[in-house]
């Protein structure tokens, strides 16, 4: 066997091992079965370090109905309830459930008695002497103070008395994207210091419904402390360690300087984010009993002196996942790290670059399957030094073969005397019998990191090509079964073993640039070798198949550019590939003999 097909070899064992990742490594989990919606709990503990811990038990009962608020943005549009304040009806305007523009509208926030209720509650925990009926929380019946619409430069003001001489006051202010801003406060009115602690929740009661799932991606809680990123997956969060102070399964994490913390689905995020610079407590917790998923930013406890008020303020991210709107606020508004809220993976030192280029190559371009095809050729000529090397390297093996093969027959069954021939023979022409393998081993990165950007990233969510090609982040919707379109019945549902067979138009180009790519050079002449590399692209074909039709635009563009790269190479050294004639070879049942070297 030549080196030339040792590196052909490898290159199909290390692409196989890409396929297998998630295929066979990475298989969805199971989802779990759903509690019924119940009320979400307040924080368990009391702030006053003379007060006893306090749990509340979850109503089982739905939240009954009360006033709301609207809400009106450029980006959103839902309502907020009076009771308890919450945000918990909120849908994202310019997102669709599906490709088609008159499906209804992304809803993000749901409250508590729909399926899924998902929503954010501010309020305060009692100390010293209050109870929990003295203090604003999850029951609490707001009043309405001036307008009654919630939307850029128009903030609500809602206002509660205790009848203790306790007012609070809450503003909610919203930006042109999905930044709100809670201003809460109190003031004293009575005769006795109110010590009490403000804090923020986002609830998740069961599983989203549309939980995916996979390994590649990161569902469930996501968040930063003092520059350390966290993220725990549902499965995880549930099997927290019982706290006692808590009254459920919980983490607590002490922070000083910056943080955020809240749910992240694949497109969609709500982030609790307090105040910035100062210290706070972030707890994460599971109710097993009421299947409650929750995230708190609880506040330094305050004391407010008769005659006395004090103010708190924090902020909400309650929507898409935009690259650019994320960056911004972490670069212009000062949370830190808050790009990290997108699911980068563990190769985020390729995976960032490539999707900050991706972003602006379709910014540029205005097409994303162009910005695609676009990125892989920027991506080629980076590498394109060392694909060069490694080109002229293969290349200058095929030269020696001649050589290689009178070796081998000088040698005979002496194994140990013919490896030290070919490594001087290698020394004496400077030649590198691993540079061949040196882009493939490049190239194992740049697919899981594009793969990564393609399967997480908002901005790939039904994006258009041309044509069929409608979304680049789900596959090929054409299929043979209809003949891509030409018969009047549908092709199969993704997912289904009929998909995998009748495959469409992306794989098929895929398979096709694979097969000439082979076809460069002329079949193996051991029959199992020349097997292996008949059926590869085809067996790639119908792997590759149920992939994104961006990742498999990618790879068909790669290989495209790879064939000229080597066609040129091998032209450039005196050697005209006989394309034509490998294909008929191809076809014949007679296989080529063995090259014979001169003695």
């Amino acid at each position: 066997m030549d080196d030339q097909n040792k590196n052909l070899i490898l290159a199909t064992a290390l692409s196989f091992l890409v396929i297998l990742v998630w295929f066979v490594l990475f298989p969805p989990d199971e989802a779990a079965p759903t509690a019924d919606p119940v009320a979400a709990t307040q924080p368990a503990t009391a702030p006053a370090a003379t007060a006893t811990a306090t749990q509340t038990q979850p109503e089982v009962a739905p939240v009954p109905e009360a006033p709301r608020l609207k809400i009106d943005t450029p980006k959103l549009s839902g309502s907020v309830s009076l009771l308890g304040g919450r945000i918990d009806d909120l849908s994202l305007k310019a997102y669709h459930a599906t490709i088609d523009p008159k499906s209804d509208i992304v809803r993000l926030l749901t409250p508590v008695g729909e399926p899924h209720a998902y929503y954010a509650l501010y309020g305060w925990t009692p100390g010293g002497t209050l109870d929990f009926a003295d203090v604003p929380g999850a029951t609490t019946e707001w009043q309405q103070v001036g307008g009654d619409t919630l939307a850029p430069g128009k903030p609500v003001t809602l206002e509660w008395a205790n009848g203790k001489g306790l007012t609070f006051t809450r503003q909610l202010a919203v930006d042109d994207n999905y930044m709100f801003t809670v201003t809460d406060s109190v003031a004293n009115t009575g005769t006795e210091t109110a010590t009490l602690q403000p804090y923020g929740v986002v609830a998740r009661h069961g599983k989203p419904a549309d939980l995916q799932s996979f390994y590649v991606l990161h569902e469930g809680v996501v968040g930063r402390t003092d520059g350390k990123l966290a993220e725990i997956k549902y499965k995880d969060v549930a099997d927290l360690p019982q706290v006692a102070r808590e009254g459920a399964q919980a983490e607590v994490t002490e922070g000083t300087a910056d943080g955020w913390l809240g749910f992240t689905d694949k497109y969609w995020m709500t982030v609790l984010v307090p105040e910035q610079g100062k210290p706070y407590t972030a707890v994460v917790k599971y109710n097993a009993q009421s299947d409650i998923y929750q995230t708190e930013t609880r506040m330094p406890v305050v004391t407010v002196a008769p005659g006395a008020s004090t103010e708190v303020s924090s902020r909400l991210f309650a929507g898409a996942k935009e690259w650019e709107t994320i960056r911004n606020y972490q670069n212009n508004d000062g949370i830190a790290g808050f790009i990290d809220s997108i699911d980068w993976g563990w190769f985020f030192f390729f995976t960032k670059p490539i999707f900050w280029l991706l972003h602006h190559l379709h910014g540029w371009i205005g097409n994303m399957g162009l910005a695609i095809i676009a990125l892989t050729f920027v991506l080629k000529i980076l590498v394109l030094p060392l694909a060069y090397k490694s080109y002229v390297s293969m290349a200058r093996m095929k030269e020696l073969q001649p050589e290689m093969e009178a070796l081998k027959e000088r040698a005979g069954e002496d194994k140990q005397k013919l490896q030290k021939e070919m490594m001087q023979l290698y020394k004496e022409k400077k030649v590198n019998p691993a540079a061949g393998c040196l882009p493939i081993f490049l190239q194992i990165p740049i697919f899981f990191s594009l793969y990564k950007v393609i399967f997480v990233t908002l901005e790939l969510r039904q994006a258009p090509f041309f044509g069929w090609l409608n979304d680049l982040s789900a596959p090929d919707p054409s299929s043979l079964f209809n003949l891509f379109g030409l018969l009047p019945w549908a092709a199969p549902a993704h997912g289904t073993f009929l998909a995998m067979i009748f495959i469409g138009v992306l794989p098929i180009l895929l398979g096709i640039s694979m097969w000439l790519q082979q076809k460069l050079n002329p079949a193996p002449a051991d029959p199992a070798q020349a097997m292996i590399f008949a059926w590869m692209p085809w067996v790639f074909m119908f792997m590759l198949g149920s992939f994104a039709s961006g990742l498999v635009l990618y790879w068909i563009t790669n290989n495209t550019i790879t064939f000229i790269q080597q066609y040129l190479i091998m032209r450039s050294h005196g050697h005209k590939p006989d394309i034509f004639g490998n294909i008929k070879a191809g076809f014949s049942k007679k296989q080529p003999e063995p090259a014979k070297g001169k003695k």
